[in-house]
């Protein structure tokens, strides 16, 4: 974590508040005294402001059920952000995790811990995310090995990552994916001829989506390291972060 945002999630200092205290060389990282904003702050660092040592509040881990017309955003704009269904301190310190587009609905994750949503939104971590898939026209009986085989998208030189298609009927489908490419699974059924009516995530790696539209739940420490795969970091962080509560959408 950069050392401002170090310095803000381990007090109340707003970002200007942390820039001046650096510049002001108040802070001092394993006894140096560091002038660098951009100073990458590690799990085993100590991190001093006065004499007076730093410790981070424990990182918080949010699921969502994303309605439709509403922005996978941190503020709002043409449609309301999902920001506005959450009730939690400081949520301009969260991000999501995996972005929905506004006529999208489904799994959403929120939180502020940068590196574990990296590990989900990276593709070299192959991810799974799940889809269930309507479609304006019958699904085409080489649809399934088309993905599965992988498919040039408009614009793109390189293939699309295999992916699974699961057939409900002619018109509905479960797709699953290990990346997450700028509208990809609507350019994936166009690339076949098709049109995508409505989409909905279902599924994140082993999370699914477990509570109704437009509320949300913190994650269980289990569910965070599951998404964390082997990085065993998560197991004493995320306790913290466990307590369930929930917003109606209206």
């Amino acid at each position: 974590m950069r050392l401002d945002k170090f310095i803000c999630k381990s007090s109340e200092y707003s970002l200007p508040e942390a820039l001046a205290l650096i510049k002001q060389q108040r802070l001092v990282v394993n006894d140096q005294v560091v002038t660098e904003a951009s100073h990458q702050i590690h799990q085993n660092n100590v991190v001093t402001l006065d004499a007076q040592r730093l410790i981070p509040r424990p990182f918080r881990y949010f699921l969502l059920h994303k309605p439709v017309d509403m922005i996978c955003s941190n503020i709002d704009e043409q449609y309301p952000s999902v920001f506005n269904l959450l009730t939690v301190d400081r949520p301009s310190e969260l991000h999501i995790a995996g972005r929905l587009d506004a006529d999208t609905t489904g799994l959403v994750l929120l939180t502020d811990d940068g590196h574990w949503s990296y590990r989900l939104t990276s593709p070299k971590h192959h991810c799974e995310k799940m889809y269930k898939v309507e479609l304006t026209r019958p699904l085409t009986a080489d649809a399934a090995q088309r993905f599965q085989a992988g498919m040039l998208l408009q614009g793109e030189a390189v293939l699309t990552r295999p992916a699974t298609l699961q057939v409900i009927d002619p018109y509905h489908v479960y797709l699953t994916l290990t990346e997450g490419r700028f509208h990809q699974v609507k350019r994936m059924f166009a690339a076949i001829g098709n049109r995508v009516k409505a989409l909905h995530r279902q599924q994140i790696g082993s999370l699914s989506l477990d509570v109704e539209l437009g509320d949300w739940r913190s994650l269980t420490a289990a569910e965070v390291q599951s998404l964390a795969g082997d990085d065993k970091s998560y197991h004493a962080t995320t306790i913290a972060a466990t307590h369930p509560t929930n917003t109606p959408y209206s």
